[in-house]
């Protein structure tokens, strides 16, 4: 039975009427204070996350920083100068131990290759200043006094300058300004350390190399993020210079690498700049950001601002996600947990630029359109003026991998929000609102920002081009559901206090709910969003409609939907890119996965719009809902199957099933669309369970091991276990099923508790051994596999763990 949603709608208009009332009724808080306390809580951060170190403002075209690192006892491993996170680094471990994006954290680099484990404490101080502390140490086998080369760096990447001044050998900072950072300066301290000696004076006595070398370049801007490569072409260019004139043959009559690779003390006026160290074995070092008018912080306030960061994050941590038996006992989970956590936080990039967008659809309305077998090359389409830069845009975002996938993905990124908005609720809200803020006229949002040049550098040429008519799964609804939720829960909570730049850090947890605790802020958000909610929404049901014009089909109504953008081997539009669909492919087609995604998608719109009080727009969106749900079972179900499968036609265009067992298949489930007495839920239950099917002891398969395609081709999403469609299975087997009476309450309630213990073990088991959270796990071995650093949707397993659903 399908229950009606229309006739909850007068409750939640009541509800969303009294919630008006009582905000119009409230002396409400100065809301300009709090945003501007919001924005100064979240203005900088390691916002450039495809870099090991980087720092940036959440706002464009402003001040750009970074830090390249590289071991410099011989030439041979200079050329591989750290600075972009790559994939083939011979790096250990690295990651986030701690992370808050109000206070800073801690990043742990093993550089294997360099022989340096580098320890970066990322701290923000008051008035809108910062520090970033480095701490070097020899790694475990290298040698104690290795000598170690860093290069800061910074540019302004827009309008302002920045220079670098001397006002001694030793001291060498960098001044400049911009409209919204204002004028500033960055120092460098050295706090600990020794350094090389050169003789290469006139009276040859040995001299300690404990001054800052630098240098400063007026570069192109559209160039300047290529950085290293501008570092190693000056260094380059010196040694070939120093080669010739020095009468020098071979390597043996070059001076030691740490005196040659040296920058050449030139200032170079308005543009880009670096400062360099050089360091024997251990070492410590400041760099510090502060503003016009306001004291470099001591080493005592950033040493206790880092202190208190470690303190902070560890009881926060425990507090936000209090891990659940069997985890609430073993240090090494709660270690594992917050390295997740700290991860997915600590990699949220603001990025910015203009975007290839296809000039055509993929899939232009042509009865005799023939489907791709691949996608176009991005140059190919520019030259032949088929595709576009964009308008510059940016995104706030958190992203799955630094080193494979440094850029917002659309798909991944409802997931991401979830464990974030449950520790900084008004940070997700930021990062929902960025999202939104790239809905264009249409109503379309790429599936992937590949936002400027840096961010195609990493992306092969024919994926680069977005095409207007390609949708991804909108799970942004995920994290509106959320604060919907909390919004429902909202009780009692403290008012706002004129928080002003010296917030305390009680102010700053206010700062993180200030949108659920305060209603007039609430309203604000939902009201300037749900505009741009719909827009996206009404695209989605015009360009992935299916066609009912031309086969009949047998349903409640005309309420189906086709990815487009299909090739015969891929559907990267739904996200699970090679899962098995109708061969050859056929505008015929209709998705259960997209109709299941546009069910809930019309669920949460309808919760806003009774929340705010539009009764027409939550009515209709009620009757689309009812609608959806119909024909989740008039399109999709096979009897003979058993299951929810895609829908086609055959040869004779009479309908049928295209059925493969597997994550298409659990989507009403794992949304939550099922009712608790339907009998569909306890087949798909049943078929969960099966081992011969979808079971096994690392999580729920993505595809079944009796499908003809099951680990066939690429392998994909064709059996791996992947934690994000399990995190969806458990979620709604906690929210939906187990705690409601049904006929099929004890069934939910034993896979739930059984596939909870093998998810968790599977990922646990994987960084315990290898130090890594990974992209997906083998279904057969529990390997972990594919990118590796996955960050991103793999760590909803803290909200496993802690069983915040």
């Amino acid at each position: 039975m399908v229950l009606n949603p229309v006739f909850r709608v007068t409750s939640w208009l009541l509800l969303g009427a009294v919630f008006l009332l009582w905000n119009a009724l409230l002396s409400h808080a100065n809301v300009n204070s709090i945003g501007n306390a919001i924005n100064d809580s979240l203005l900088w951060g390691p916002y450039r996350p495809n870099l090991y170190v980087g720092i940036r403002p959440k706002v464009p075209n402003s001040l750009m920083s970074g830090l390249m690192w590289a071991n410099v006892d011989d030439y041979a491993r200079f050329s591989k100068l750290r600075h972009r996170a790559e994939h083939g680094d011979d790096i250990g471990k690295f990651g986030w131990t701690s992370y808050d994006v109000r206070r800073g954290g801690q990043q742990v680099i093993e550089d294997l290759l360099m022989g340096i484990k580098l320890v970066t404490e990322f701290v923000k101080l008051p008035h809108g200043n910062w520090a970033l502390r480095i701490h070097g140490t020899p790694l475990p086998g290298a040698p104690e006094d290795l000598t170690t080369a860093l290069f800061f760096y910074a540019y302004v990447n827009g309008e302002g300058n920045l220079e670098l001044k001397a006002t001694s050998p030793k001291k060498v900072f960098m001044e400049g300004q911009t409209p919204d950072l204002g004028k500033f300066r960055i120092h460098t301290y050295n706090r600990m350390g020794q350094h090389p000696t050169t003789s290469r004076v006139e009276d040859l006595e040995s001299t300690a190399m404990d001054k800052d070398y630098y240098a400063g370049f007026q570069i192109n801007s559209k160039e300047v993020w290529q950085t290293s490569e501008i570092l190693l072409y000056l260094l380059d260019t010196k040694m070939k210079v120093l080669s010739e004139h020095g009468n020098m043959n071979s390597l043996d009559d070059l001076p030691p690498a740490y005196e040659a690779l040296l920058l050449p003390n030139v200032p170079g006026g308005n543009g880009l700049q670096f400062i360099q160290k050089v360091f024997k074995g251990e070492f410590v070092f400041d760099i510090i950001f502060n503003t016009a008018k306001t004291q470099v912080a001591t080493e005592e306030l950033i040493t206790k601002a880092i202190e208190e960061n470690h303190k902070d994050f560890s009881s926060k941590f425990q507090e936000v996600f209090p891990l659940k038996y069997p985890y609430d006992e073993n240090p090494e989970y709660q270690r594992f947990a917050e390295f997740a956590f700290a991860n997915l936080f600590g990699n949220v990039g603001f990025f910015e630029g203009d975007s290839i967008v296809s000039k055509t659809p993929i899939e232009p309305d042509d009865e005799d359109y023939e489907f791709m077998q691949g996608f176009e090359s991005a140059k190919e389409k520019l030259s032949e003026n088929t595709a576009f830069f964009d308008k510059e845009r940016h995104l706030l975002t958190a992203i799955p991998s630094r080193s494979h996938f440094p850029r917002g993905f659309y798909w991944d990124e409802g997931f991401h929000l979830l464990p974030i908005g449950l520790w900084d609720n008004d940070f997700s809200l930021e990062i929902l609102k960025s999202w939104f803020s790239l809905v264009n006229e249409e109503g379309w949002v790429g599936r992937e920002q590949i936002l400027g040049s840096e961010a195609r550098s990493k992306v092969p040429d024919e994926f680069q081009t977005q095409y207007p008519d390609i949708a991804n799964p909108p799970t942004l609804i995920l994290a509106l559901k959320a604060y919907i939720e909390k919004l429902k829960e909202q009780g009692n909570k403290k008012s706002f206090n004129d928080v002003g730049s010296d917030y305390s850090l009680e102010d700053l947890d206010y700062l993180r709910s200030v949108s659920v605790s305060n209603p007039e802020m609430s309203i604000q958000f939902l009201r300037e969003l749900f505009p741009l909610m719909l827009r996206h929404y009404e695209w989605f049901r015009k360009t992935q409609h299916g066609d009912f014009d031309t086969w009949e089909r047998e349903s409640f109504s005309d309420e189906g939907y086709r990815w487009r953008g299909r090739t015969y081997q891929h559907c990267l539009a739904s996200g699970l890119d090679d899962y098995p669909r109708a061969q050859p492919p056929s505008v015929a087609e209709l998705h259960v996965d997209l109709l299941s995604w546009m069910t809930s998608f019309t669920k949460s719109l309808r919760f806003v719009a009774e929340f705010l009080g539009e009764s027409e727009e939550a009515e209709k969106l009620a009757k689309n809902e009812y609608a959806m749900l119909r024909n989740l079972d008039d399109l999709h179900w096979d009897d003979e199957a058993q299951t929810y499968c895609d829908a086609s036609v055959d040869q004779y265009d009479d309908p049928s099933y295209i059925c493969h067992k597997g994550y298409v298949s659990l989507l009403p489930l794992m949304l939550g669309l099922l009712p608790a007495d339907s009998e569909k839920l306890t087949i798909t239950l049943n078929m969960i369970r099966d081992e011969s099917e979808l079971w096994s002891p690392y999580g729920i398969r993505s595809l079944s091991l009796n499908d003809p395609y099951f680990g066939t081709d690429e392998n994909y999403w064709r059996g791996p276990v992947w934690m994000n469609m399990n995190y969806l299975v458990l979620s709604s087997l906690y929210q939906n099923y187990i705690h409601v009476p049904g006929p099929s309450q004890g069934l939910a309630k034993s896979i739930y508790e059984e596939l909870r213990l093998n998810v968790v073990n599977t990922v646990f088991n994987n960084w315990k051994r290898t130090g890594i959270f990974w992209e997906q796990y083998d279904s057969v071995t529990g390997v972990g596999q594919r990118t590796k650093d996955f960050t991103g949707w793999t760590t909803v397993i803290v909200n496993i763990m802690s069983e915040k659903y």
